[in-house]
């Protein structure tokens, strides 16, 4: 009886997680017969579960009208659960914090003591680094954002520039992109006519929203990508490009996200798309890859600060 009690629960499981099922699927996960599956469909059935057949009586579906049990998750499932709520209290989500500490202590509170201990023994020998406070965004602006680009409803919002200026956007949004510890906004400015990222955390939205807009195509085929580019080759007030000797797939690892965005050229060789406060950082950005390179286009300061840096080189070997 217990084993199949804990089927029956593993089979709803199974029905939760995705629309559509075969027996023979289900069965080979479960690793009974096509012939067990149907008799626990059945048991479902009688507890009050609308398991629906599919595909004439080859599948099944969990249809809708009947309430679930709790959650069921497996080890694995839960360690995960109980790892982003943790990490998810440090954010940059501004209220998020007491609200995931109060989940995962009702969570913890019904895991197995199993679990409990798997999950405390990687919270008490972990520390986090590298996790210095950023800006937070509330989740009241968060939802607000979200909410517009899913009705594809115009967003009014008060935008504060990085360089200092305040101004009152109009813009059809497309996607909310959580990027290192910022919230960007990827999305077409009507007043400027053109694609536009915006930093979340220095908007204000306005209500109520604008009018419903048809989709254009964007400019992008992976948004994360696209917004690496804008970060990389617009915001940074000192750019430029440089030609490396080597395939794009082999130095895209090596470039730092939101620093320098990578576009391949031919077998052997790709551009490096870069942008910093200065040339000197431009150096070290550029130079941090391991490739050798070619100055493509950027300022005559940039030219300059690689002659420096290669004439220190030069003069720390000699000294050997």
């Amino acid at each position: 009886m217990v084993d199949t009690s804990a089927r029956l629960l593993k089979l709803l499981s199974l029905l939760q997680t995705r629309r559509d099922w075969s027996a023979a699927e289900l069965a080979g996960r479960l690793g009974v017969s096509t012939r067990t599956i149907r008799r626990d469909v059945e048991r479902l059935r009688g507890l009050g579960y609308p398991v629906d057949a599919t595909q004439g009586a080859a599948g099944y579906r969990l249809g809708a009208g009947a309430a679930l049990p709790p959650l069921l998750l497996d080890d694995d499932e839960a360690v995960a659960v109980v790892v982003g709520l943790r990490t998810a209290a440090g954010g940059s989500v501004a209220g998020i914090e007491e609200t995931s500490l109060r989940a995962l202590t009702k969570i913890e509170q019904v895991l197995p003591s199993r679990l409990r201990y798997r999950v405390t023994t990687l919270h008490t020998a972990t520390v986090r680094a590298g996790t210095a406070p950023g800006p937070q965004v509330s989740t009241d602006t968060l939802m607000a954002v979200a909410d517009a680009c899913r009705r594809r409803e115009r967003l009014r919002f008060d935008y504060t520039s990085p360089r200092g200026g305040d101004s009152v956007r109009s813009v059809e949004p497309y996607h909310l992109v959580s990027f290192g510890r910022h919230w960007y906004l990827v999305g077409f400015d009507t007043g400027r006519g053109d694609w536009r990222t915006f930093r979340v955390d220095r908007l204000a939205p306005r209500t109520p929203n604008g009018p419903r807009f048809a989709p254009r195509r964007p400019p992008y085929d992976d948004v994360a990508a696209y917004l690496a580019y804008q970060l990389s080759s617009r915001t940074w007030p000192c750019r430029a490009t440089v030609t490396l000797h080597e395939p794009a797939e082999a130095v895209a690892d090596r470039v730092w996200p939101g620093t320098g965005v990578v576009e391949a050229v031919d077998d052997h060789s790709c551009l490096l798309h870069v942008g910093a406060e200065t040339p000197s950082d431009l150096v070290w950005m550029i130079t941090s890859v391991d490739a050798d390179f070619t100055f493509t286009s950027g300022p005559p300061e940039l030219a300059d600060a690689l002659r420096a840096q290669a004439a220190r080189c030069l003069r720390a070997v000699r000294e050997q």
